[in-house]
């Protein structure tokens, strides 16, 4: 089967797709025969090494990716949870998605069905970029009618959060380049310019209770400018920055996936998605991600 594998830490350059034996379910596991993996950034970050791979004590050897949707073609001894051959399915497989055909144990790594009629490319960009959502968009919007300001909106992460904001009833600021603009009134939130000058642009638009800061640090820093309480606020590209906390590590345990997979299913959450290649093209795709600025998902089909 192929994998895309690295033996030492670097940049995309450091990726090869290879031809290797193919894993079988063990006791308690799935096998997975993945149609579609959606790129995080986290996957660079532990490719490239450092913190991300240091924290999760990664060394290579390693494959690539986490992001999977795919059917369930083979069950381990003993059942695995009542998962069978032939269920699709969607979740995690950290470094193991980029390949085939990959196991899990959905004791450990949260797998959920994928609805009818849900691609499985749109599935599969749900599992990080969805939970990281869900998790902060849940953490910070306490009622109905307050505001919130999600710093990097139009990227994967931050248009699910305006869509999952806005359901709960809460005013959206989004801040985006002006080209994203029109994308942003679409899902629901008031767009304004990020860059310098953002926090003079967010004091014209108070009051502002909230924010949930998809693009690093910069976001969390203008709003505690106009006076939202550093309690209030959420960063995921920079935890830690100003004293802002971070979303949940692991959301196994919730429900997160089976509802999130049924509104994209119904149509009621939209799935933006940047581009989509076969997986032969994915050293390109890390780096159109590592070069920021994505709007949407990167989707490398399989199938």
């Amino acid at each position: 089967m192929r994998r895309v594998m690295h033996d030492r830490f670097g940049g995309p350059e450091v990726l090869e797709l290879r031809e290797v034996e193919e894993p079988h379910a063990g006791p308690g596991e799935v096998r997975i025969r993945v149609e579609a993996a959606a790129l995080n950034p986290v996957d660079w970050k532990i490719f490239a090494g450092g913190p991300a791979a240091a924290s999760r004590g990664l060394q290579p050897p390693l494959g690539v990716g986490n992001d999977i949707a795919g059917t369930i073609d083979e069950v381990g001894e003993g059942g695995a949870g009542g998962w069978v051959a032939g269920d699709r399915v969607f979740g995690s497989a950290r470094t193991r998605a980029l390949q085939d055909l990959t196991v899990v144990d959905p004791a450990q790594e949260r797998l959920a069905r994928i609805p009818e009629g849900l691609d499985a490319g749109l599935a599969a960009s749900l599992v990080v970029a969805g939970r990281t959502a869900w998790d902060g968009v849940e953490q910070l919007i306490e009622r109905g009618g307050e505001t919130i300001f999600i710093n990097g909106a139009a990227g994967g992460v931050g248009q699910l959060a305006v869509q999952l904001a806005e359901r709960k009833g809460a005013r959206v600021i989004g801040s985006a380049s002006e080209r994203n603009f029109e994308l942003l009134r679409s899902l629901g939130a008031e767009p304004v310019a990020y860059g310098e000058g953002l926090a003079a642009r967010l004091e014209q638009m108070l009051p502002i209770d909230a924010c949930f800061d998809c693009a690093g640090a910069d976001g969390v820093a203008a709003a505690l400018e106009v006076g939202v309480p550093i309690e209030r606020c959420i960063t995921i590209a920079a935890k830690g920055a100003h004293g802002a906390r971070g979303v949940a590590s692991d959301l196994a345990q919730t429900g997160a996936l089976d509802d999130l997979a049924r509104l994209a299913a119904s149509g009621e959450l939209v799935v933006s998605v940047e581009a989509r290649a076969p997986l032969e093209r994915f050293r390109e795709a890390y780096e159109q991600l590592m070069g920021g600025h994505v709007r949407g998902k990167l989707i490398l089909d399989l199938a």
